[in-house]
Formats: structure tokens, C-alpha cells, sequence
């Protein structure tokens, strides 16, 4: 993105104060666009368009000469989605008398949020809220333009889509670069003769070969040849989204020695959500990969390792003859954890249909793909599954395609998705709802170009030209290397306290409350059974479960058998 991208400022009244706060402070990256009325907002924006110059944000009062700001702001949306819409709300009076149509309007999607005008210099308040606007609408979408790593390929496949669907979800910022160009050769010349595509050069240097996500992560977060021989955790964590990652915050914190291990992107699941809007703390919501990546640094800043890239395959007690701790299996290495959390989530659950499977990478995803959304603009994607997940990324895709439409088995989406994102959907009209409906096939070549649908229950389908599908689909617990020593409900959950089964009890006694039937193995978060499935519940538990490990180490202490 050579060219500065545009501010649009859409004021009158209070032109002075507004221009001179964005002018001494974005001037130098951004273009400040000026309008007064909503006419010449609207003609600045056409203008923008025609010449492909991109617009990262539209601030504008509430009163202007030729309508109400926030009118505006919902009609601007149709001719510039991606660009973030700002609000401008006098302070005092106006913000009193508007208070309540603000909140409403903001829950409704017609503009992102709303602040107060400055009123002096240092607003740091103010300024904090536009640059993390503007962050966002970067990232998602042209990418950073400082970049730490970078990926070079010869074509679209599965492999390089699943590249840039981790570095996206880990918040690596990189630049990818077709074989044939300047910066790509150079990288293939610096790996060798031979050196099979994609080829990674990482933020040290160092150059990966035929690289994948695995190998990427690998790399990156620290090979598993660098865990100490004979070191035994004071915790050891299994998964890193959030239950995981809250679980090694409180842990390393409190002085434990912490060893995180996950065999994807840190931050699960979550880190794939485009924006997170009810959770607690950020008003103006805020994106997984941000909230789970703050999470990671906050943990090693306190001393957690984190090892990733690679699949748990087992958990087995210690010898008899070695002090009571447990192993974590991960293909040939052994890792030690007098404690154990399983914060492994969940991993959606596969359609299965004609023609879907070979297709995946290829206009076929499991999980939101935020990077994939880059590359929607003016497509025709679906959106399969009725949960939150499945409500941020068609809010998220919407920004780019053409039309985003839900594909839900239900009725409604309201026994499924919080209301505030079933609001955002309603409002936003490049997305509708198929309900009582599924994908019963699908096919391309060499990409997606088409999908059945057909009415939940029948076995007529409708053929529909399709651009991208993605699958959030209900999802099946990620635990089946746990041995059988772990109780787990029917569907595969991990059970804890009470829920376990009597006879799994030890001297009548049931396990505390986040433990499972093994001692001093616990679980947190959505594998755990009667969970929430819910990123705050998730990271709720995984703060819980800290007090239960300090008490099963003061009982290990008190049995002379923690070293």
C-alpha cells in the first residue's frame, strides 16, 4: 500500500479543534480529507473510490449542516465498507441528550463507536481509540506494512493459505512474494539449490524450506530440542487459547515454573475472531488475535515457555520409582509437569459432503481465515454454523464480498449467537440468514465456484454460485490422545469435580472442582464438559484452576514429594 491512505473528517462546527488534532498527529501516514456537509462527504468518498485510494477511516459530527452524522455514517458504509466510522460527539450537552441513540446505533453496526471531540491537548483518550481503529482496519485489511517475516510461493494452495492463515492469527506481521518477483528471488537464492516452495525467511534470518504452518510455529515460538533434560514444570499447560493462556498469565505470575505447549496457532480458536465485543474491559471490542497474542506476551514476560508446532500424543504418571509428576507426550519428546491443565478446546467438526473435503484452501476453510477475508472483495461466500464465531467472521467477510450469507440448520440463530451480533447482522445488508438449511455438496476447479443447499431433512438440493465457504461447525472435543484414566462424558469432554463418576472417586472424596478423575491433572476451558464455550468463560476457568494447582503442589510439598 505505497500511497497514504485517507482520513475522511466530516465537520463543521467544530472543524478547527477536529482538523488540528488529526493534522499534528496523522498527517505524516494518512491524507486528512476534509467535508462539511454530508454531500461533499459523500462526493470525497466517490472520489476515492474512482481513483483506488484507500479510505481507513470516516469521522464525522453529529450535526452537520445537511443532516445527522450518523446517517451518514450508516449510508457511507455501502460505498466504503472496510473504512472504520468514527462518531464525533460534542462533549456535555449533546453527549447527554444523544447518549442512548448512540449506544443503540453503535449496537445496530452504523458506525464502529463514538468519542468525545477533544477538548485540549494530550487527549491520549481520544487517540488511543482512533490508532486502534486504524491498527485493525490495517491489519485486516491490507495487511501490516512493516513486515518481520517473509513467504515466498509459486502459487495458491493449500499450504501457502494455511501460512498466511497463521502468521494472521498469531500477529506476525509478514509479506508473501510470488517466485517471480525481485524480493522472492533474492529469498531463493539465499536458501539454495533446491530449496522447495514456500520458503520462509523468519524475523531472525533464518530460512525454512518447504515451510508449513507446523514448521513455521516451530521456528518461531522455540524448537521443543531446547526444553532442559530433566526439567520438571511446576504447571504444564496443554493448548494456548485462551483458558491456556490465562492459566500461564496466573500461573508464571505467582512464581510456578510454566511450560505452555500448542500444536497450532497460539491463541486457538479465538485468535481467528475478526472483533470480540463482549468482553470484559474493551468497550470498543477487540479482535482475537489481538486479545490472545497480549495474553502470550503478558505470559513470557512473566516467564512461561511456550512450545508449539507440534501435536500432544500422550499423558502418562511418572514411574513409581520418580517423584509424583506427570509426562506430556509429544511425538519423541517427554516433557515433565508436576501439574497438568488440558486447555485443548475444541476443533470444528468436519461437513463431510461431496466435494467439499478436496477443496479446502481452495475456496473452502474451517475457521473464520480472517486473511482469506482480504481477498472476498466483491465474491459471493457462505458462512455454515450458528454460533459467535460464525456471526464474527460474516460481519467480518462482509467488509469484502459482495454478499455474505449464513447457512444455519436451526430455525434462528437465537438459541446459538449472542444478540448483540445477531443486531449487527440484521443491520448489515450484504449478509442474510438461510435458516433450516444445509450444504449437501459443492464443487470447482481448480477452486470453489458452486454449493448445494437444501431445505434441514430433505434430500432436494439447489444448486448456488459460490465464491468461498467457511465452516464453524459445532465442534468436538480436541482430547483423544488422553488415556482412559481421564473420565470423559459421551460426546468426549473431559470431566471435573462432582461430574465425575463416583466409583472414579479417591477415599469418597470427588475431585476439586476444575480437576479431572486423574490427580493433579485439571482441565479449563470449552474441553472441559458443562463449560460455557464462550472466550471469557474460557479464560475465567483458566485463572480458577491456579488456586487448585497451588493446592495440589502444597500437598505434594507436604508428602516430601515436590523437588
Amino acid at each position: 500500500m505505497s500511497e497514504r491512505p485517507a482520513l475522511l473528517l466530516v465537520t463543521e462546527k467544530s472543524r478547527g479543534s477536529v482538523e488540528a488534532e488529526f493534522r499534528s498527529r496523522y498527517d505524516r501516514d494518512y491524507e486528512i480529507v476534509i467535508a462539511t456537509t454530508g454531500e461533499q462527504a459523500r462526493e470525497r468518498v466517490l472520489a476515492l473510490r474512482t481513483a483506488a485510494r484507500p479510505l481507513a477511516m470516516i469521522a464525522a459530527e453529529l450535526v452537520l449542516g445537511d443532516g445527522c452524522g450518523m446517517d451518514l455514517l450508516r449510508r457511507l458504509h455501502a460505498d466504503c465498507p472496510t473504512a472504520r466510522r468514527v462518531a464525533l460527539v460534542a462533549p456535555g450537552a449533546e453527549y447527554a441528550a444523544r447518549r442512548d441513540e448512540l449506544r443503540r446505533r453503535s449496537l445496530e453496526s452504523d458506525f464502529d463507536t463514538f468519542l468525545d471531540i477533544p477538548r485540549g491537548p494530550r487527549d491520549e483518550e481520544f487517540h488511543t481509540a482512533v490508532i486502534e481503529l486504524l491498527s485493525e482496519w490495517g491489519w485486516s485489511v491490507g495487511g501490516p506494512v512493516v513486515s518481520s517475516a517473509a513467504v515466498v510461493y509459486d502459487r495458491y494452495t493449500p499450504v501457502e493459505a494455511g501460512l498466511r492463515d497463521w502468521m494472521d492469527r498469531v500477529g506476525m506481521p509478514a509479506s508473501f512474494h510470488p517466485a517471480g518477483s525481485p524480493e522472492g528471488q533474492e529469498i531463493i537464492d539465499a536458501a539454495g539449490p533446491g530449496a522447495r516452495l514456500p520458503i520462509l525467511r523468519t524475523f531472525t534470518g533464518a530460512i525454512l524450506p518447504a515451510a508449513t504452518a507446523a514448521a513455521a510455529a516451530e521456528a518461531m515460538y522455540g524448537g521443543y530440542d531446547e526444553i532442559p533434560a530433566g526439567q520438571v514444570a511446576d504447571v504444564l499447560i496443554v493448548g494456548a487459547g485462551p483458558a491456556g493462556l490465562a492459566a500461564a498469565v496466573y500461573a508464571a505470575s505467582e512464581g510456578l515454573s510454566t511450560v505452555v505447549v500448542e500444536s497450532g496457532a497460539i491463541g486457538g480458536q479465538a485468535g481467528s475472531s475478526s472483533m470480540i465485543r463482549n468482553y470484559l474491559g474493551f468497550p470498543r471490542g477487540i479482535s482475537g488475535m489481538r486479545l490472545t497474542q497480549r495474553a502470550r506476551v503478558q505470559a513470557a514476560r512473566f516467564g512461561a515457555r511456550f512450545y508449539t508446532g507440534r501435536p500432544v500424543d500422550g499423558l502418562a504418571p511418572a514411574p513409581p520409582q520418580e517423584s509424583p509428576h506427570h509426562h506430556v507426550l509429544v511425538g519423541d519428546v517427554r516433557i515433565c509437569g508436576r501439574t497438568v491443565v488440558l486447555a485443548t478446546g475444541v476443533a470444528y467438526r468436519r461437513l463431510a459432503v461431496p466435494g467439499i473435503e478436496e477443496l479446502v484452501g481452495n475456496g473452502v476453510y474451517y475457521g473464520a481465515a480472517t486473511a482469506v477475508a482480504r481477498e472476498s472483495t466483491g465474491r459471493h461466500v457462505f458462512v455454515v454454523g450458528g454460533g459467535n464465531s460464525a456471526g464474527q467472521a460474516a460481519v467480518h467477510l462482509a467488509r469484502f464480498a459482495a454478499s455474505v450469507t449464513i447457512v444455519v440448520r436451526r430455525e434462528s440463530l437465537t438459541a446459538t449467537m449472542s444478540a448483540y451480533l445477531i443486531r449487527e447482522i440484521e443491520a448489515t445488508p450484504a449478509i442474510r440468514v438461510l435458516a433450516a438449511t444445509e450444504v449437501v455438496g459443492g464443487g470447482g476447479d481448480p477452486r470453489l465456484e458452486w454449493l448445494e443447499l437444501a431445505d434441514a431433512g430433505s434430500t432436494v438440493g439447489r444448486v448456488v454460485p459460490a465464491d468461498g465457504l467457511f465452516l464453524l461447525l459445532g465442534a468436538d472435543p480436541a482430547c483423544d490422545w488422553l488415556p482412559e484414566s481421564v473420565a470423559r462424558d459421551p460426546e468426549g469432554f473431559v470431566l471435573t469435580g462432582r461430574d465425575v463418576p463416583i466409583e472414579r472417586w479417591v477415599d469418597g472424596r470427588p475431585p476439586a472442582s476444575l480437576e479431572t478423575s486423574l490427580a493433579g491433572v485439571f482441565a479449563a476451558g470449552d474441553v472441559r464438559a458443562g463449560s460455557m464455550k464462550r472466550v471469557a468463560s474460557a479464560s475465567g476457568e483458566g485463572a480458577s484452576v491456579i488456586p487448585l494447582v497451588h493446592a495440589h503442589l502444597d500437598l505434594l510439598r507436604e508428602h516430601g514429594s515436590a523437588r
